[in-house]
């Protein structure tokens, strides 16, 4: 299933491109918007709750919506950035917990492996 995140990012960025060239989308640049928060959640759709998805998705998920925040109600960068610094660190202390696997795939080989190999 892992393989699907390039597939369904290209679906999400071309469906947003097709309504915005329709102009059935406001003048907000939603191809840049949707694409972000997209490829977001489809690493957590497509990976699963691993240690690199539970930073790297919602981080992405909340740079699309401060993008939207900054096109829509004119965010600053000066928000911005310290926002996205706070989320990512933030990010990066609940993928140090124990409970939340390295990744999908090493755990299935251990798991399939066993302890001693």
């Amino acid at each position: 299933m892992k393989d699907a995140a390039l597939p369904v990012v290209l679906i999400v960025l071309g469906a947003a491109w097709l309504l915005n060239s329709l102009d059935w989308l406001p003048e907000i640049h939603w191809l840049w918007i949707l694409g972000l928060a997209g490829a977001g959640i489809a690493i957590l759709a497509l990976d699963g709750i691993t240690k690199s998805s539970v930073v790297a998705g919602p981080l992405l998920i909340l740079a699309g919506m401060l993008s939207f925040f900054r096109q829509y109600y004119g965010l600053g960068w000066r928000f911005i950035v310290p926002i996205l610094l706070i989320a990512a660190g933030i990010f990066m202390l609940v993928a140090r917990s124990p409970a939340i696997p390295e990744s999908r795939t090493l755990t299935r080989r251990f798991q399939d492996r066993g302890p001693h190999g």
